[in-house]
């Protein structure tokens, strides 16, 4: 079992607190890499036995409104913070997925564009990739 790092948050966040953002590694489990689809964007947070609990956006219905990456993530992260019922929900090896970043409220920080962009490109999502790594609701 993989670990996620030390500057994952644990916990699920109350609203507008600090939650990670994630890709899926490109050599994630089957099961994981087929439900995050679309460049979905996900957030989460570690839990106490090395697992991170993931709550993703992917757009399976081609809503315009959630075309752009970050508009999923502001999406997963309101239905995390808000304890919504969803099945965009997920608990699974933290080696499935890498930390790109970190969303607090209305605010993402993208700290590694490039993996983004690689996930996005692999999605053939990358139209809807961030133009900056700081992305303001």
């Amino acid at each position: 079992m993989a670990t996620f790092g030390r500057d994952t948050p644990m916990d699920r966040p109350n609203p507008g607190g600090r939650a990670a953002v994630f890709v899926p590694q490109p050599d994630a489990e089957e099961a994981v890499r087929e439900v995050l689809k679309n460049g979905s964007g996900m957030v989460g947070f570690g839990n106490p036995d090395g697992s991170v609990t993931v709550y993703f956006e992917n757009n399976k219905f081609n809503d315009s409104a959630l075309f752009k990456w970050e508009s999923k993530v502001f999406k997963a992260y309101d239905r995390m913070v808000k304890r919504s019922p969803t099945v965009n929900k997920l608990s699974c090896d933290a080696g499935n997925l890498e930390q790109v970043g970190f969303i607090e409220g209305p605010e993402i920080l993208v700290r590694n564009m490039d993996s983004l962009g690689k996930w996005l490109r692999r999605s053939d999502a990358l139209d809807s990739m961030p133009g900056s790594p700081e992305i303001h609701a």
